[in-house]
């Protein structure tokens, strides 16, 4: 179903959603950026049209919505424990194409990347549903066309925005409270990115590993994690076991979200570090992104949203980084042919 409606209209029928759902999308936070005179967009649980922010790239990715930062996973005592309780009802988000397919990735993950699924996140993913926010045009630092994650039609509703005219895609039958005139129309995609990229194809690890390349990243890179924590894929968590004052054998257990790139994410017992150096960080985490996880599940991790870009207080660029591997693995398959 194809419609067109007014603000109002759009208002009236998140009122009525948000009896069943959970409603959330990018908002501004005004003077809670990175310095005192800026804002900061992210997601937030919203009742209108109005609370949205359309017109900018949100500095934080949707996954928080559905993958907790800080999760409690169950309380425990002596002899017992008991599962943690969710909210009964369901999310519904909006987001971008490239988010969308961020949630693809963490999918593959939790739920299918072992014999079973992730209980704790199943549950709450189960419960999801997308809007998909047409783009225009592209954001600051965004190379989504080159990780083909510039469209999608996984969605429950897609939607553009022309002034105070919204064009809406209902393809979930549960969601067609909308009440507007019938139209035809494509949901808005980027077809074009300031910044083009060549991931490669084939990548030799075994001689990649000791590049230079890497130790660049040794005196650069700070190892704040930032980029993990704005990344819509990025996955990695520990464990906390939190005791109760009040009875040491009582507590919860709880998943936290980690970063690849901070120090003391690979110690093991008796005090070894498998990535102790920032250039081995990255290597890791770039390696990941483009090729560790294309072997695995036959598509690139990045879905190319520039966060990470935008993120880093040191300008370390992921497409960069990317872009310098391609051109090494250019001159070595060169070489390789006498060429």
């Amino acid at each position: 179903m194809k419609i067109k409606i007014d603000t109002s209209e759009f208002n009236r029928a998140l009122k009525e959603l948000s009896k069943e759902y959970k409603i959330f999308a990018p908002s501004v936070k005004p003077f809670k950026g990175t310095f005192s005179d800026t804002d900061l967009i992210s997601y937030s649980e919203i009742e209108s049209f109005e609370e949205i922010e359309f017109s900018k790239k949100s500095n934080y990715s949707p996954k928080e919505t559905f993958l907790p930062i800080n999760q409690i996973l169950f309380y425990y005592t002596e002899d017992q424990y008991k599962e943690s309780n969710i909210e009964d009802k369901k999310l519904l988000v909006f987001m971008r194409s490239c988010d969308i397919h961020g949630v693809k990735r963490i999918d593959e993950i939790y739920l299918n990347n072992g014999h079973e699924p992730d209980y704790f996140y199943k549950r709450i993913r189960d419960k999801v549903k997308f809007v998909l926010i047409g783009c225009k045009e592209s954001y600051r630092n965004c190379f989504c066309v080159s990780m083909n994650s510039n469209k999608t039609n996984d969605y429950s509703i897609g939607m553009n925005i022309d002034n105070d005219t919204i064009y809406l895609d209902i393809k979930d039958r549960d969601l067609e409270i909308f009440s507007g005139e019938t139209t035809d129309f494509e949901v808005d995609y980027v077809k074009e990115n300031k910044i083009s990229i060549e991931v490669p194809q084939k990548i030799d690890l075994g001689s990649l590993k000791n590049d230079s390349l890497w130790k660049e990243y040794d005196s650069r890179c700070i190892g704040c994690g930032r980029c993990n924590f704005v990344c819509p894929t990025c996955t990695c968590f520990t464990m906390q076991d939190i005791f109760y004052k009040e009875n040491k054998n009582a507590g919860e257990r709880r998943r936290v979200w980690a970063s690849c790139q901070v120090d003391g994410y690979t110690d093991i017992a008796g005090g070894h570090s498998f990535r102790s150096s920032q250039g081995d960080r990255m290597r890791f985490k770039v390696m990941h992104k483009i090729s560790d996880f294309k072997e695995r599940f036959g598509y690139n991790m990045c879905v190319g949203c520039g966060r990470c870009d935008d993120a880093c207080p040191e300008y370390i660029s992921f497409s960069n980084c990317v872009e310098k591997i391609d051109k090494i693995e250019k001159e070595r398959g060169g070489k390789q042919h006498g060429k």
